[in-house]
This record gives C-alpha cells, sequence and structure tokens, in this order.
C-alpha cells in the first residue's frame, strides 16, 4: 500500500540500470511509493514501458533523464523532470550524447588493450543489453570477462577517474544541459550536489533557468541535506529527493525508496513544467 512517497531519481536498463523499467516500477509498488521518475543517463527509451506498467498497478511515473556534464575536475548531473520525450532538439542532443559515450567506451578498451587487458566491444554492448553506454557496463564487462572480481575493483584498478584506463566524457556545460531540459519543456534539476561537489555553480544555473537541487539523497550527510536545503530556499528552488537506484545487480544495490519525499514535490515539478511549456509556446 502506498505512503503517497516519491523516489526521483531512478535508472533502468535503458541506460545503466540492472531493472528493466516495468521491474523498476513493479518494485516502486512492492516499497509503497506512490510515484517513481525515470532518470535514466542521456536517454528516454525507458519511459513508456514505466509508464504502462505504472498504469496497470497504480504507480505514477515521471518522465525524466539524467544528463551527465563535464567540468573542471570532475562532472555535475542535471535531472530534467516532465521533459518531453519525443522533443527533436532532445532528441539530437541525446543522441550525439550517445554517440559521445560509444567512443568513449571504444578509446577505454584501447587503453584497457594497452594494459594488456582485452575485452571487446561486443562484450561491453552485452552488458549493456541495448542501453546508454556507460563505465558500469565496462566494469560489467571486465567482471564476465574475469579481469576483475568486483565493480570496486573495476573502478579503482582501471576505469576510475584517476585510473589508467579512464577516459574523459566529451563536453557538454552544466548550463547547456539545464537550458536544453528547459527547451524541451521540462524541469532542471541539480543531481546529487554533495558528490559532484560544485556548490560554486549553483548561483550560474540558477541564472541558466534551474529549478530544483536533490538535497535528500542517500550518500548525503545531514548536514549536507541541511545546507542544500537552504541553498534551495535562498534560490526559490524546489527540494526533491532521490534514490539513485541502478538495480540488484549494480555496485550499490537496489536502492528504490532510499531516499524519497512527499507526493507535493511532483505536483510542484509539475506546475513548473506547464510554465515552463506556456512560455516557449
Amino acid at each position: 500500500m502506498s505512503d503517497g512517497s516519491v523516489d526521483l531519481h531512478c535508472h533502468t536498463t535503458a541506460s545503466d540500470g540492472t531493472f528493466t523499467p516495468g521491474e523498476l516500477v513493479e518494485e516502486a509498488r512492492r516499497r509503497g511509493l506512490a510515484a517513481i521518475a525515470v532518470t535514466d543517463h542521456d536517454s528516454v527509451s525507458g519511459i513508456d514501458e514505466a509508464t504502462a506498467k505504472g498504469a496497470e498497478i497504480d504507480v505514477e511515473v515521471v518522465p525524466g533523464l539524467e544528463l551527465s556534464t563535464d567540468v573542471d575536475n570532475g562532472e555535475v548531473h542535471i535531472l530534467g523532470y516532465f521533459i518531453d520525450p519525443e522533443d527533436r532538439g532532445l532528441l539530437g542532443l541525446l543522441e550525439s550524447q550517445r554517440e559521445s559515450r560509444l567512443e568513449r567506451a571504444r578509446k577505454m578498451l584501447d587503453r584497457l588493450s594497452d594494459l594488456g587487458v582485452q575485452l571487446s566491444m561486443d562484450e561491453v554492448r552485452r552488458a549493456s543489453d541495448g542501453g546508454a553506454l556507460g563505465r558500469p557496463h565496462v566494469a560489467q564487462a571486465l567482471i564476465r570477462a574475469g579481469h576483475v572480481s568486483s565493480w570496486d575493483e573495476a573502478f579503482s584498478r582501471y576505469i576510475g577517474r584517476h585510473a589508467p584506463a579512464y577516459v574523459r566524457r566529451s563536453k557538454l556545460s552544466p548550463h547547456d544541459a539545464v537550458r536544453a531540459i528547459l527547451a524541451a519543456g521540462g524541469v532542471p534539476v541539480l543531481a546529487h550536489p554533495g558528490l559532484s561537489g560544485h556548490d560554486d555553480m549553483i548561483h550560474s544555473l540558477v541564472e541558466a533557468g534551474l529549478a530544483g537541487i536533490e538535497a535528500i539523497y542517500p550518500d548525503h550527510s545531514e548536514e549536507q541535506r541541511t545546507r542544500y536545503a537552504g541553498l534551495a530556499k535562498q534560490y526559490g528552488l524546489i527540494v526533491t529527493a532521490g534514490s539513485d537506484c541502478h538495480g540488484p545487480r549494480s555496485s550499490s544495490g537496489v536502492r528504490v525508496g532510499l531516499a524519497r519525499t512527499g507526493y507535493g514535490v511532483v505536483r510542484q515539478l509539475w506546475e513548473k513544467a506547464l510554465i515552463e511549456r506556456d512560455r516557449i509556446t
């Protein structure tokens, strides 16, 4: 039975999650959620399946995505809610992002080969199961091939940020990501700011159109939650909550509902989306 709470940050097999979209929604219902957002990396292909399953079992599905962007010394991730998954501009950007992910994976395989670790693109594709390619798929392929025994070893030894086979992604700025989400009629929200560590960028992102901040996140300390809730109040942003679930066969395990908030936040996001759609039509 639902307790009226929502989890607004989850991944599926459409990107680097290990739940299918339908399985994710079923898990959300088992955990008593009224609504869940499907926020795959650089992909909207899981939304239709999730929405259909949600209608079948009475779980609302918020259409979303997560754009990964590059900044100096790290990454900033921008979530987009209530985007139009058929917006041509957005689809063009996502296609470019997927091509970038493919090229990045090829370069990582070349570097792994230079290290004496042989891994084929077919092995990585099988690990992705048709989703948008990412480092987790390379990690999974390394495990399946017997080169490492765990995700942690794959990242620390080979493909983590300071490891020898790491390759930076192509540049998409956080500000461009915010603008792309707005252009698709969506609501841009800063994901897990405590992980990215670029609080100095929040002011300029708000000026670009940022509408929310994911203050409630499993890996945020209580101090961080309080800080980001305070920044949200300062800038008039919506405070969201998300587990960043990647499913049962991921390094973090099943996290659906581990970070949750009330359904009123979904209403706030929808009202903001309506305002944005009126602006662009």
